[in-house]
């Protein structure tokens, strides 16, 4: 196929510094089992709808799914055994959502990429019991975008979304609704969530056998809860919302015949412009929304997208009616505040791997404020990766409650397809990425890599955002509290308990 000359063929990053050169790196591996209809979640149906109003029941559950041939495996989701049904927001209404847990195991649910009050956020100082529920009400006031629920109880949120309790979250907005982009969702608007898991003995996931301080793996690709999926492709043009869901992984992806495709959108909003591409890479929680055209292709021909080497997804081509729609040039306008005179510019520094990460030299502690920031006040952050270029690696860096602009990169612009609302941003080692951040709403939020395991391990710190209009007394939880109530539900003593990023403290010798 010719090559459009405005088309990125690379992947931006480092390339030492990839996860490939991980001395615990597992690499993917062709699944040897045939080809399964790509699971597609369904909508989540509101309990009820008005012109002004949103009502939903999200349920955390624990059940078992047919991923493999044989046994079925041991899954938690939302509303459904494994991952959850998409939930979609409409802008301008009023969002109540009821959370009920029926876990065995405290849980949190941290909307991902929300603009909501930090006691909504769902970060670790808002469990819900096993048994008990929540009503979330909050308005949802933010652009068009692909965002994620996951759970967040630390220092076993790696280990809750391994077990699967992840799933799309889609705000839509009139601005969206008035492009010409494919919507149809199910069949020309689809969510791709990127996962990989290790299958053990009669097909079960055993998360402390795999794990790693620097991020658990598995050799086998998952695609929305699928193993070696195939897509049925019946329009010529079809818009994926891809999730790097994974803990640990980076995904490098190309189709077959260095197909191009258009990016539109990136974690909290449209590009300010479309950027096309035959390689997108994206790091943990980030979100891409891209705009494949298959119209070089006819009838029973076959697209493969690839991570690296491996083919990861199928895509058969069918019948499709001809597509003459044209993206415009500009698809969103980002109206950021001015960052407000004599404020301090907050410098985060994420450092060490493996036990040893910390962010400014130290490890998270729930009842440490970390950085303040005023309601209304927009500042500029500077997050440095302090790890060696030979030896480092990529750490994605992610901000609870907020969606910020991204500056610059060492000094230089952003990448082209950062053009848009973020609120998860990689930064290779030695790079210092500067942002633009403003809070719409108070509370305490967390800031981490969003590498799961690196989170967990105390690679994550928290802000303060108060409005001085309306001070408020914010009530944080102590790890205490948490780890006795994770010994009490699993029948064992606190110090009996084994959860992933306790290790990371354990061997530094330092307390939750």
């Amino acid at each position: 196929m010719a090559e459009d000359k405005n088309t990125i063929n690379d992947y931006f990053f480092y390339e030492p510094a990839f996860n490939t050169h991980d001395g615990g790196y597992v690499p993917l591996e062709e699944p040897n089992i045939p080809e399964q209809k790509l699971k597609i979640p369904e909508a989540l149906k509101p309990d009820k709808e008005t012109d002004t109003d949103m009502y939903y029941t999200v349920i955390a559950e624990a059940g078992e799914s047919q991923i493999m041939p044989g046994q079925k495996t041991k899954t938690w989701g939302y509303n459904q055994p494994l991952l959850g049904k998409t939930i979609i927001f409409k802008r301008g209404k009023n969002i109540h959502v009821t959370v009920k847990n029926e876990l065995s195991e405290l849980t949190t649910y941290h909307w991902h990429g929300l603009n909501v009050p930090g006691d909504i956020d769902g970060g670790c100082h808002t469990p819900v019991y096993p048994g008990e529920s929540k009503v979330l009400n909050f308005k949802c006031d933010q652009p068009a975008a692909t965002l994620w629920l996951h759970a967040h109880p630390c220092p076993s949120t790696a280990e809750q979304v391994w077990h699967g309790l992840a799933t799309a979250v889609v705000v839509k907005d009139e601005h969206e609704a008035s492009l010409p982009l494919p919507r149809n969702y199910g069949v020309d608007d689809i969510p791709l969530i990127l996962q990989d898991r290790k299958f053990h003995e009669d097909n079960q996931w055993d998360y402390h056998a795999d794990y790693d301080p620097d991020g658990v793996q598995g050799p086998t690709a998952m695609i929305n809860g699928t193993v070696n999926p195939y897509f049925d492709v019946t329009t010529q043009k079809v818009r994926f919302r891809i999730l790097d869901g994974a803990n640990r992984r980076e995904w490098r992806l190309h189709f077959s015949d260095n197909l191009s495709f258009t990016q539109i959108a990136g974690d909290g909003s449209l590009l300010e412009h479309p950027v096309k591409f035959t390689h997108l890479m994206l790091t943990c929680a980030e979100r891409a929304e891209i705009v494949v055209d298959f119209s070089n292709y006819k009838p029973g021909d076959e697209v493969t997208l690839y991570s690296d080497d491996v083919p990861i997804v199928h895509f058969r081509i069918h019948e499709f009616a001809k597509d003459d729609s044209t993206l415009p040039d500009k698809l969103f306008k980002l109206n950021a505040p001015e960052i407000t005179p004599d404020t301090p510019v907050h410098k985060i520094i994420m450092s060490g791997m493996d036990e040893e990460v910390a962010i400014n030299d130290k490890k998270f502690n729930m009842q440490r404020i970390d950085s303040k920031q005023t309601l209304g006040s927009c500042e500029i952050w500077e997050i440095t990766n302090s790890n060696d270029c030979d030896g480092g690696m990529i750490h994605p860096y992610h901000m609870h409650g907020c969606q910020f602009q991204v500056l610059s990169r060492n000094g230089k612009a952003p990448y082209p397809n950062e053009t848009g609302l973020k609120d998860t941003i990689a930064v290779d080692p030695n790079e210092t990425v500067k942002i633009k951040v403003w809070f719409d709403h108070t509370g305490v939020f967390m800031y981490h890599c969003h590498i799961i395991e690196h989170e967990d391990g105390g690679m994550m710190a928290q802000i303060e955002v108060q409005d001085p209009k309306k001070p408020q007394k914010f009530n944080l939880m102590d790890m205490d509290t948490l780890m006795n109530a994770f010994a009490k539900e699993r029948g064992v003593k606190p110090s009996e308990l084994n959860l992933g990023g306790m290790e990371c403290y354990d061997k530094m010798n330092m307390k939750m």
